[in-house]
């Protein structure tokens, strides 16, 4: 991966994603491990989402923007970052209409 961070990604017996971890300088990221379920069997994240990520590189990208580093570039990374958020929300969207969101079904 690019600059020395590394990933581990692990799957449940079904070939699952099931959660990992990712480390670079400065950070260290537990993914999320299993679905999370619907109704009342609903559980509390254990880890983080892609998702929450994305928003914490909006988040400091922003920052930067505020400060003698704005420009063009950060607007850019800002707006594409939203645009990918704006697609896994789509993605939830449409898991929530089929019944599935917070589960494996596919």
């Amino acid at each position: 991966m690019r600059n020395g961070i590394t990933a581990e990604h692990f799957d449940d017996k079904d070939g699952n994603p099931a959660g990992g971890t990712t480390f670079g300088v400065g950070f260290a990221i537990g993914w999320q491990n299993g679905p999370l379920g619907r109704g009342a069997d609903r559980k509390q994240p254990n880890g983080a989402f892609v998702e929450d990520v994305i928003d914490s590189c909006i988040d400091r990208l922003k920052y930067y923007q505020k400060s003698p580093f704005a420009c063009e570039s950060n607007a850019q990374a800002i707006q594409n970052l939203v645009s990918a958020l704006a697609h896994l929300e789509l993605r939830t969207r449409d898991r929530e209409k089929r019944l599935v969101e917070g589960t494996h079904e596919e």
